[in-house]
């Protein structure tokens, strides 16, 4: 087997800085409680400044009139590391979050569906940068050895030949020991993992005790590592609080693309796409407002999902300003990938209808588009109306109709140049009072368009009905 460990060294941070309007601005994280807060992390922002960990508030406040902070919260972490690990679970079925800062995932059984390694490795690192967490990635035949080489590389692939070598080069603070341990293992002259390595086993156990020797061992893969493995949940929900509270629709969007990448992450991970989901507006001194979003399809490209939220979201009117938006999707859809042909012909015109249909919708609002009717009647101005009923079928008739229907015939008499084709006889309507007995003919205009018109039996008149493309 093969387990992939990623390490991410600055999640608080940038969970953080995902939630801030301008995650350049220099912004800090604290540690402790006033008045001896220290700054645990710092942007690149404020790293300009001065602004380094360790250092106490007031000293970093001095260096940086600008700072914005915000206290340390692990169960914020927590957060991040299962939102991480149900991005995981997309690429493997066995996903763990046993080591802190970390995933480890088994990736054997996954190549064959996403390609090779470095195929592999190159789509996390992508989806990774796009959710703007930095972080560091190795391959190793056990997640024991994943997660110590971790500490050291970046990018590293290493195969069962190759292993104790690699391991061998760790220093002992970077393999995985705690504390104490490390200490001991520097009192007693030795620096580096394969230099334990090099040692008996029984003396180990003997100095060191058997906890060391077990590690030795699921470093090597000697010794089963009994992991809990991550089962997402079949709910998604996201909140995004405000600094300050929000007066236009304009700007949710910013959070907005960010839940939806988080959400479009969820789905990927559970093979799934949604067909409605609901925004939730926390507002300042009024009720919460919902905002409910229907597709016509099932998708889960974020996107695809944040254009037509947004154009949903042009027609809301805001009860109130903005304190915190939420993103709840309760009922996933299976999601099949849209069909592709070899020559893409019919098959993309129809992916680009369907797509056209779904902004129209997201714009207009649902009832506000129609459908065409076919209805089994001869008279062109009721064979084909807008309703909200299923599908028209497709049509019976074979003979060349115009594209454009005028909504009422109007008199053309002057307009014809010649006739091209008929007459057609048309005559229907007795059952209904609107009888009609018409003669239709394909015209030539003056400017060379071709109309379609007709003259009555009692009327010799000519009448303009529709044109043709």
């Amino acid at each position: 087997m093969r387990w992939a460990c990623l390490l991410f060294p600055r999640l608080a941070l940038e969970g953080a800085l995902r939630r801030r309007a301008d995650p350049a601005a220099p912004f800090a994280l604290l540690d402790g409680t006033a008045p001896r807060q220290r700054v645990r992390a710092a942007n690149a922002g404020a790293r300009a400044y001065g602004v380094k960990p360790g250092q106490a508030l007031g000293v970093a406040e001095s260096l940086c009139g600008e700072l914005a902070t915000a206290p340390y919260d692990p169960e914020a972490v927590a957060r991040w590391r299962r939102r991480l690990a149900a991005w995981a679970y997309g690429y493997s079925a066995q996903v763990s979050l046993h080591y802190p800062h970390a995933l480890v995932f088994e990736v054997e059984s996954s190549l064959n569906l996403f390609g090779p390694w470095s195929r592999l490795e190159g789509r996390l690192r992508a989806e990774l940068g796009e959710l703007g967490f930095s972080h560091r990635l190795v391959l190793a035949p056990n997640p024991a050895a994943a997660r110590a080489l971790v500490n050291g590389h970046d990018g590293m692939a290493v195969d069962t030949a190759g292993l104790e070598a690699a391991l061998g080069q760790l220093p002992l603070g970077r393999a995985g020991f705690d504390a104490d341990s490390v200490q001991t293992l520097k009192r007693s002259g030795l620096k580096r993992l394969g230099e334990l390595f090099a040692l008996p086993p029984s003396a180990l156990s003997r100095r060191f005790g058997a906890a060391l020797l077990r590690h030795l061992g699921e470093l090597r893969g000697e010794w089963p590592l009994a992991l809990d493995y991550y089962r997402p949940s079949q709910r998604f929900s996201r909140e995004f609080e405000f600094d300050r509270p929000v007066h236009a629709t304009a700007g949710l969007v910013f959070p907005l693309k960010r839940l939806l990448q988080e959400m479009a992450l969820f789905l990927l991970g559970q093979d799934a796409g949604v067909e409605r989901f609901r925004l939730t507006l926390t507002l300042e001194d009024h009720p919460a407002q919902h905002v409910d979003v229907g597709l016509l399809a099932v998708q889960r490209d974020a996107e695809t999902l944040l254009e037509l939220t947004r154009g949903q979201l042009e027609r809301v009117r805001l009860e109130g300003p903005v304190m915190a938006l939420t993103l709840t999707a309760g009922a996933l859809a299976a999601y099949t990938p849209a069909r592709r042909e070899l020559l893409e012909g019919p098959a993309r015109q129809s992916q680009a209808w369907d797509a056209l249909r779904q902004r129209l919708v997201a714009r207009l609002g649902e009832p506000t588009l129609k459908r065409l009717i076919e209805h089994r009647d001869h008279r062109p101005e009721a064979a084909v109306l807008a309703g909200a009923g299923p599908a028209a079928p497709a049509p019976s008739e074979t003979r060349a109709r115009p594209g454009w229907l005028l909504p009422a015939p109007s008199r053309c008499d002057e307009e014809i140049v010649r006739l091209l084709a008929g007459p057609e006889r048309i005559e229907s309507g007795w059952w209904d009072g609107n009888d009609v007995r018409r003669d239709y003919y394909l015209a030539e205009w003056r400017d060379g368009r071709r109309a379609w018109v007709w003259h009555g039996s009692d009327d010799a008149g000519w009448y303009l009905h529709g044109w043709f493309g």
